[in-house]
Formats: C-alpha cells, structure tokens, sequence
C-alpha cells in the first residue's frame, strides 16, 4: 500500500503533491514502479487530496482507497486495508509513501523480506539534522521498541539522529490488530501508524530495522526538495545512458526524462531538453538548446538551438538554428528545416529543403524541392484550414505566399514576391506582381521640403 492523500501544503501548487512530475514521472509512479520489483499480489494507493488527479497518474493495474479525512497515516493504513479487503495473518504488507522518488528496489526487497519469526521490518536512516521526523527508539540491548513523532519528542529523545522513514513490511495479521490499538492521544490528535511499531514491540513481537540512506529515503515536501530529487533523478538517467554509450559534453546541463530512449552513439549537447516519448537514434547530434517532447530524431540528424513538439526528424536530416517544428511535422531523410523556419502538420520528402525564414503550414513538399526565404503557406481563412501541394523537385521563389487550397507541380516555379492563388502545372513558372514604376527625381524632390521644412522651423 502506498499512502499518497495528503495535500502537501508546502509546495504551494494546485497539483497534488505525488502528482508532481521528476524526470517526466510522477512521484508516486516512481514508488509505484519500485515496488513492482516485488511482484505483488496487489497495489492500492490511499489518495485523498486532488484525488481525480492523483488516479489520472496511476496505471491501470493499481486500485486506489479513498481518504475522505485525512485523520493521520494509522487511519490511511486501515483505509487501505479495507479496500484490500480479508488477508491471510501471514500476508506481509509493504507501506510505503506517495513522495520518496528516490526509493529503490533493493531496500524494498530486502524490506519485504520478513523471516518467519519476524512481525515487522521498518526502515530507518541517520540524519545529520533530523528534525522533523520520527526518532527511532531502542532498549538497551538495541532492540526496536517504538517511534516518537518529532512534535511529541521529548528534547533527549530529539537528540536521536536514527529516523524512521515511515516505511515498512508487517504481517497482515498483526497490522490489523494492532491498528486496533491506536490511539489519537498526541498534540496532533491524529492516528499514528508509527504507533503500531511501540504496540508490537510491547508485546513481545520480534522487530527488525533495515538502513537506508538519508538520500533513498527522503520525502519530497517542498519545490526546493522536489528541485533536489530532479537533480538526483537526471544524474542516474544521464550516467546511465553515458554507460551505455552516449555521448554528453556536459551532463550538469543536459535534461532527460526518464521516458525518452537516447541509443549509444548519439551525441547530447549541452542544453538540451528532451521529455515524453522522445526517441533519439544512433549517430544523432542533438543542442546546444533543443527542447524535444514527444519527438522522434533519427540516425545522423542534427538537430540544434530548436523546438520539437510531435515532430518526427528523420535519417541525416538538418534542423536548425532556431527552428519551430510543431505537431505534425515529418521529415523524410536528408531534408531540412533550417534558420528561423517555422513548420505545423507538414511532410517534407527527401531531400527537401526550406531552408530560412519561412512558414510551412498544412503542407506536403515534394522530394527536393526548395523553399526560399521568406515564403509561407497562407493556409488559414479565419475559419477553416486549407492545404497546400508543393510538388517534386519545385523551386519556391523568395517571399513567395502560397494561399491555400493550391498545388505547385513538379518542377514548377514561383518568382519572388509573388502571391499564389491558383494551381501551378509541372514544369511551368507562375509570376503575380504589379508592373514596376519608376519617379524620376523623386529622391532629389524629397530632400529638398524636407531641408526648407527644417530651415523653417
């Protein structure tokens, strides 16, 4: 069971705390997603604040309890256990929190891993400042006989640097009874689970403590620590892909959700941003300062000072500098979209180029053909978009307004500055301007008021 219901005052967010996102995964899916290594028979997750938003994170194979009061973590426990419904005594159950991303496999397992003559196994940790959490106490013989909140501590038992981490492996049998037993009897006036690690410990139940690190164990309650937990989270993604092949300059400055699939031989610069279901391929050289979600890059692209939003760059292609390419957006290999190029819903074929200051809307560009500076598809009437045709191999003039619906043909031509509205045939030139004038002495006429004008004043 995993306890997730409380509202996290401290991060002064709308958003549920364990909905908070670290490296492209909510919090409580990175608990989630630890837990699975133990393969258990079920997963429910208490949620109580946000709870709509919480369940919009969760995948589909864990149930959820409902807190409606959220009256402390005892009563969450038993939430969940009333939604788990009749266990066996000997069922060990694993509670852990919504907001410690930093959990790892291995502690749970060996958390999970109770012997026979055990009732309980906690996780503790040692802080160097450990206010705040519950202190762990032991009798002289180092046994575990209970948890005392920090608010309720007394300053002797506050000098204690062992802390529970609130996480455990219990009995289903001596869970149950021993919630029973708790009480709301502290300054709170709230039902402690940490109170069942006293109750079994008074009767005679065999307890055992399992360290983990203060990093592994650390909840996440404010923006500066959920800060911490994305710095943490990026350098095990980062080292990880590093290891595996791919190369970082500057892995301190390079952002990679761990959602996105990074192939050995890629090459990440610094600035980089890639998130969602971003796949970057072999030979790839992806930055400085590329913002990628949702995207694929291919083998041998480049792709750099860029937006990607649900853009598909394909084989050898050239992205870049400043380039915006929307949703929609596929590159076939070897085409390009180049400086100050904005593209939505379009198809460049191989070859392709559009290669500065343009705007590709709506619009499917034939293999090799060329967009000149300048030129965009006027693709929206204020009502309904339309779409523009530009065949194989066409050459589209500097400052060229291609006003959709329109198909330029193969090979076709538009001279500069023209304003297309009808289609174009294969292989011919299409040219709409107005005839040039000239004004002979008009520049030597406008010196001259503007000098007796100024001589005036």
């Amino acid at each position: 069971m995993i306890l997730a219901a409380g509202q996290g005052k401290r991060m002064f967010s709308p958003m549920p705390k364990v909905a908070q996102e670290v490296a492209g995964r909510p919090l409580v899916r990175w608990v989630i997603d630890a837990a699975a290594a133990l393969d258990p028979d079920s997963v429910v997750v208490v949620v109580g604040h946000g709870a709509d938003r919480v369940r919009e994170v969760l995948p589909p194979r864990v149930r959820t309890a409902f807190q409606e009061e959220q009256l402390g973590t005892g009563h969450a426990t038993g939430v969940a256990l009333a939604e788990l419904g009749e266990l066996d005594p000997h069922d060990v159950v694993v509670i852990l929190y919504g907001d410690t991303p930093m959990l790892g496999s291995e502690l749970i397992s060996e958390l999970a891993s109770l012997e026979a003559d055990e009732a309980l196994r906690m996780v503790t940790a040692d802080l160097d400042d450990p206010s705040g959490y519950g202190r762990v106490l032991r009798d002289d013989n180092g046994n575990v006989v209970g948890v005392v909140e920090d608010r309720d501590a007394t300053e002797e038992q506050k000098a204690i640097r062992e802390v529970n981490a609130g996480i455990y492996a219990v009995r289903a049998g001596k869970l149950a009874e021993s919630l029973g037993q708790v009480t709301a009897d502290n300054r709170q006036g709230e039902y402690y689970l940490t109170d069942v690690v006293g109750i079994l410990a008074a009767t005679g139940n065999k307890l055992v403590a399992v360290k983990g690190s203060p990093e592994e164990v650390a909840g996440i309650n404010s923006q500066d620590q959920l800060a911490e937990a994305q710095a943490a989270k990026r350098r095990e993604i980062n080292q990880r892909l590093m290891e595996s092949g791919v190369w970082m300059l500057d892995p301190e400055r390079t952002y990679i959700d761990v959602t996105v699939t990074v192939e050995p031989g890629a090459r990440i610069y610094p600035g980089v941003h890639l998130e969602g279901e971003t796949t970057v391929a072999a030979g790839a050289q992806v930055g400085p300062d590329v913002f990628a979600v949702d995207s694929t890059i291919g083998a041998n692209a480049t792709v750099w000072y860029s937006v990607l939003r649900s853009a598909v760059v394909g084989e050898e292609c050239v992205v870049g500098p400043y380039a915006s390419l929307r949703p929609g957006t596929v590159m076939e290999k070897g085409s390009k979209i180049g400086t100050f190029v904005e593209t939505k819903n379009t198809t460049l074929a191989e070859g392709a180029k559009a290669p500065h200051l343009s705007y590709l809307g709506d619009a499917t560009v034939g293999a090799r053909a060329n967009i000149g500076a300048g030129s965009i598809t006027c693709n929206y009437d204020g009502y309904d978009k339309y779409e523009t045709v530009i065949g194989e191999e066409a050459f589209i003039g500097s400052d060229t307004m291609l006003v959709a619906p329109v198909t330029i043909g193969d090979r076709a031509i538009t001279g500069a500055g023209s304003v297309i509205t009808k289609d174009v045939p294969d292989d011919a030139l299409a040219v709409e301007r107005g005839d040039q004038k000239e004004i002979p002495g008009y520049a030597e006429r406008r010196r001259a008021r503007k000098t007796a004008a100024e001589a005036e004043a």
